[in-house]
C-alpha cells in the first residue's frame, strides 16, 4: 500500500535560496504550459498530451537559462500534473485548473535521487537537508513532495510504498451511520453526538484584529508584508486544529466500526445559503469524509457512502413512513403512522446506516439483519436531506 508521511523540514539559507528558485521555475513552467494548452484547445479543439509538454523542455531551456536549476525531473513532473488537472476537470471532479501564484503554497515534486536516513533527507542538488523524523516508516520511497507555506515553514510529505497487500475486507462486525450537522459535528446511529468545536468562531476575534493591522500598511512595504504572515499564521493554526480533530475522530470511528455509512453530500451547492456557508466551510465535512474513506481502506473496512436525494431526517426509522417536510429548526418529530418520538440527528443516522446495508447487500430490500429499509409500496424516495 501506499502511504505518505508528512515531516518539518530545516534547509539551510543556501538550500532555502534553491528552493525558491526552483519554486519559481516550476510555477513559471505550470502556468506556461497551461496557458499553451489552452489555447491549443481553444483553437484546435485539442489540448496537448502529456509527452508534448515534457518535449517543450529541451526548447525551453536553450532560450531561458534558468530553467536548468532545478532537476530535471521535478520539471517533467509538470506535465503529470498538468494532465492530472484536466482529466480530473473533465471527469467532472474538479474546477478548470488555474494559475500558479507566488504569494500561496508552493511545492515541488522529486521522484528519484532521494533518501530518508534519520533525521536527514537527501534531495537532488540540494544535498542533506535536515528532517524531524516523529516515525521512520517502512518500505520504499517513491518520491517526495517538498512544499512551503506562505509563513516560510518547509515541509516534505514522502511517499512509501510498505510492499503490502491491503488488508482483507470484510463486513463482519458492527455497522454504523453517521449524519453530520452544524450543532453537533457527527451523530452516530447508536446515540453518541460529537460536539462541533468551530475552531474559525474560535480565532475569530484574532484574525480580525490582524486583517485590521494588515489593512492599514501600506502596500509594497515591509510591515505590510510581516502584518500579511501574521495573518496566515492565525489561519495555519485554524486549519491544524481542524485537522487535528478530524483525524482524531475518524480514527476513532473507523477503529470501533467495521462498516461506516455517511451521506453524499454536495458541499458546494450547500455553501450558497449564505446563513450557514461560514459554519458549513468551518465544519470541513468533506475532508472527514476523505479521512474515513482512506483510513477504512487501511483497516480493511467497508466505507459506504448514500446518495444526497435520499431523506433519511423525513423517513421514520422504526416504520419508514415519509412526511412530507421537516424544517430545520425542528429537533424532534414524532411519527404520525407509529407514534414513535424520533431525535431528527439519530432518526437520521440510523436511516443512512440501513440503507447503506441495504447498497452494501446489493441493493435488496433486506438488509443484513433482514429488516426492509424501503417502503412496501416501492415509491422512490425523493426529497432534500433535512
Amino acid at each position: 500500500m501506499l502511504k505518505a508521511y508528512k515531516y518539518r523540514i530545516y534547509p539551510t539559507s543556501e538550500q532555502a535560496i534553491l528552493l525558491a528558485k526552483s519554486f519559481g521555475c516550476i510555477r513559471w513552467f505550470y502556468n506556461f504550459a497551461l496557458n499553451l494548452t489552452s489555447v491549443a484547445y481553444k483553437t484546435t479543439g485539442k489540448g496537448l498530451s502529456r509527452n508534448d509538454i515534457i518535449n517543450l523542455l529541451p526548447s525551453l531551456k536553450k532560450e531561458h537559462d534558468w530553467l536548468t536549476e532545478p532537476p530535471s525531473q521535478c520539471l517533467q513532473q509538470v506535465a503529470l500534473d498538468l494532465s492530472s488537472a484536466f482529466l480530473n476537470f473533465f471527469e467532472k471532479r474538479a474546477l478548470y485548473p488555474n494559475f500558479k501564484k507566488k504569494g500561496q503554497k508552493q511545492s515541488i515534486r522529486f521522484p528519484q535521487g532521494i533518501k530518508l536516513d534519520g533525521t536527514y533527507l537527501s534531495l537532488p542538488k540540494l544535498g542533506k537537508v535536515y528532517c524531524k523524523v516523529s516515525r521512520f516508516p517502512e518500505g520504499r520511497l517513491k518520491s517526495v513532495t517538498v512544499s512551503a507555506n506562505p509563513t516560510g515553514e518547509y515541509y516534505a510529505a514522502c511517499l512509501y510504498d510498505d510492499g503490502k497487500d491491503s488488508p482483507k475486507v470484510s463486513s463482519d462486525g458492527k455497522a454504523i451511520g453517521i449524519d453530520v450537522g452544524i450543532t453537533h459535528y457527527a451523530i452516530t446511529s447508536d446515540g453518541t453526538k460529537h460536539g462541533n468545536p468551530k475552531y474559525y468562531r474560535k480565532y475569530e476575534v484574532r484574525l480580525a484584529k490582524k486583517q485590521k493591522s494588515l489593512s492599514r500598511k501600506q502596500k509594497g512595504s515591509s510591515n505590510r508584508n510581516k502584518a500579511r504572515i501574521k495573518v496566515v499564521k492565525v489561519h495555519n493554526k485554524i486549519t491544524r486544529c481542524r485537522e487535528d480533530f478530524l483525524h482524531k475522530l475518524s480514527r476513532k470511528l473507523v477503529d470501533e466500526n467495521q462498516v461506516i455509512v455517511v451521506e453524499n453530500l454536495a458541499v458546494r451547492n450547500m455553501v450558497k445559503n449564505h446563513k450557514l456557508a461560514l459554519a458549513i466551510s468551518d465544519a470541513g465535512w468533506g475532508q472527514f469524509c476523505t479521512m474515513l474513506k482512506y483510513k477504512a481502506e487501511w483497516s480493511g473496512k467497508i466505507y459506504v457512502e448514500v446518495d444526497r436525494f435520499f431523506p433519511s431526517s423525513k423517513t421514520c426509522s422504526n416504520c419508514l413512513h415519509q412526511v412530507d417536510n421537516i424544517s430545520l429548526n425542528i429537533r424532534t418529530w414524532q411519527c404520525p403512522k407509529c407514534k414513535t418520538l424520533h431525535d431528527r440527528d439519530i432518526n437520521a443516522a440510523v436511516n443512512i446506516k440501513n440503507e447503506g446495508l441495504r447498497l452494501l447487500a446489493g441493493g435488496h430490500l433486506a438488509t443484513a439483519s433482514g429488516q426492509r429499509v424501503r417502503p412496501s409500496f416501492g415509491t422512490a424516495f425523493r426529497g432534500n436531506v433535512g
